[in-house]
C-alpha cells in the first residue's frame, strides 16, 4: 500500500514540477514585445462592434446553473443503465425515485420562470 502511494506521489510531484518549470521558462525566455495591436480585444477574427462595459444579466447565470445541475444529475443514468440487470427491481425503483426528484426540480424551475428567456 505504501509503495503504491509513494509511486503516485512521485508522479504527481514530477508532473507539478515539469508544469511549473515550463511556465517559468516561458515567462523568462519568451519574447516581450507589447504593441497596441496585441492589446486590442479579439472576437472571432473580427474587430468587436463595441466593448461591453456593463454586466451580464442574471438570465445567463441562471441558465448556466440549471444546465450544470441537470447535466450533473443525469450523468448518473449511464452507470445505472450498465448495471441495471444486477440491481434488479430495487435499483429500478431507486432510479425512478431519483428521476422523480430531477423532474420535480425541473418543474419547480419552470414554474418559477427560470426557463423563460424573454
Amino acid at each position: 500500500m505504501q509503495v503504491e502511494l509513494l509511486g503516485m506521489s512521485l508522479v504527481f510531484v514530477a508532473a507539478a514540477g515539469i508544469a511549473g518549470l515550463l511556465i517559468w521558462l516561458t515567462s523568462v525566455l519568451g519574447p516581450k514585445k507589447p504593441n497596441p495591436t496585441k492589446d486590442m480585444p479579439f472576437e472571432c477574427g473580427e474587430a468587436p462592434f463595441s466593448i461591453l462595459q456593463g454586466r451580464f444579466t442574471v438570465k445567463f447565470y441562471v441558465a448556466a446553473m440549471l444546465f450544470v445541475i441537470f447535466d450533473a444529475e443525469l450523468v448518473f443514468l449511464f452507470p445505472w443503465a450498465t448495471v441495471l440487470e444486477k440491481l434488479g427491481w430495487f435499483g429500478f425503483f431507486e432510479m425512478m425515485a431519483f428521476l422523480l426528484m430531477v423532474v420535480a426540480g425541473y418543474a419547480y424551475a419552470w414554474r418559477k420562470g427560470a426557463l423563460q428567456w424573454a
